[in-house]
Formats: C-alpha cells, structure tokens, sequence
C-alpha cells in the first residue's frame, strides 16, 4: 500500500506544473536546505538558497558578513536577493532562519511565491545545530539557551506562513519533501497536476 501511494506520488509529480516560487521558512537547523534540494528534484525545479546567493555576491560566509558588516546589513542584502530570487522563473527557494521575520519579506514573499513553514521542535532543531560553528547567532555562551530563545520569538512568525509542514526525528529528507509536495497539492494556484 505505501508503494503504491509513493508511485501514485511520484506520478502526480512527474505531471506537476509550479506557478510559483515554493519559499521554505523555518528555524535554522529545520532542514530548508535539504529539504528543498529534495524537493526541487521531486518538482523537476531549480533549487535556490538565499543565504548561498548573499554569500556568492559578497564573496564571503553568513558570519563573516555578519562579524565585519552587523546583521541589519545582513538582513538589507538578504532582502534584496530574495526579491531577485523570487523574480527568477519558479522554483524552490529556501531562507535563512531570520529571513521570515521581516514584514517586508513576509509580503514580498507572498506576493511573488508561497511560503511554506517546515515546524521542526526545540529538541530536533537543537540535536541538528549543536555541533555546527557556521551560526553565527549561536555563538554565544549559552548557545542552547539562544536557540530556545529564537525559537520562542520565531515560531508566532512563521506561524503566519501560507502552509506549514511539520518535521518529526523519523522522516527523511525525502519524506519531508514527499510531505511539503503533498500540502502543495492543497494549492492549485501554485501546483496544477495533469489529470
């Protein structure tokens, strides 16, 4: 039974059409980038990532911009290469964590695309993110205690995207992105299936 949902799955994929840009918002260590790689793969999509894009065109890491330019700067640029992101021809795009918590890229990001939460909790966020040094927002004595707190002022804002998709520790990579597509499929305005 499962082998024939995941073919008829990968049926409707395969006649898919995106109309729109699929934003994937979300704490960082939520699997945007995985998730969206997968994805893109399922939709037959190009696959876009917003902080790689900032990184490209400032020749240099998150933190690094973050330690030499300050976040405001960050987040200025960040908008700025969403906005382009999202004038390319659909795709999948997937955001840095804090991309989502401007209202200015809340309404862009709705205007242009679909904005789609991936909900991971607390403890599978912190058992993803503990070990990595390429966040610069947890630099800090209590990384743990920072997350918690990103966590706690975050997840109200990304309450308000469009769709949300809800990470458990037993997915895979692929099971999310089967789960963000069929959420997807609750939207014909942003993905038409062949009949």
């Amino acid at each position: 039974m499962l082998k024939l949902a995941a073919e008829s799955r990968r049926t409707r994929a395969m006649r898919a059409q995106l109309k729109k840009t699929v934003v994937l918002v979300g704490m960082m260590g939520a699997g945007k980038s995985a998730v969206g790689k997968a994805l893109a793969g399922l939709l037959e999509v190009p696959f876009r990532d917003s902080d790689a894009a900032i990184e490209e065109a400032a020749n240099r890491s998150i933190a690094e911009i973050f330690e030499r330019d300050g976040e405001p700067f960050f987040r200025a640029k960040e908008s700025q290469v969403i906005d382009r992101l999202l004038e390319a021809p659909p795709s999948v795009l997937s955001t840095g964590g804090g991309a989502f918590m401007s209202n200015a890229n809340q309404r862009m990001i709705s205007a242009k695309g679909i904005s789609v939460w991936l909900d991971a909790d607390m403890p599978l966020l912190w058992s993803r993110v503990r070990h990595k040094d390429s966040r610069p927002l947890l630099r800090t004595a209590d990384p743990r205690g920072t997350l918690q707190k990103l966590y706690d002022a975050r997840v109200p804002v990304y309450a308000l995207a469009d769709l949300s998709v809800r990470a458990r520790s037993r997915y895979s990579v692929e099971d999310m992105a089967r789960e963000v597509f069929d959420s997807l499929l609750t939207r014909p305005d942003v993905l038409e299936t062949g009949k």
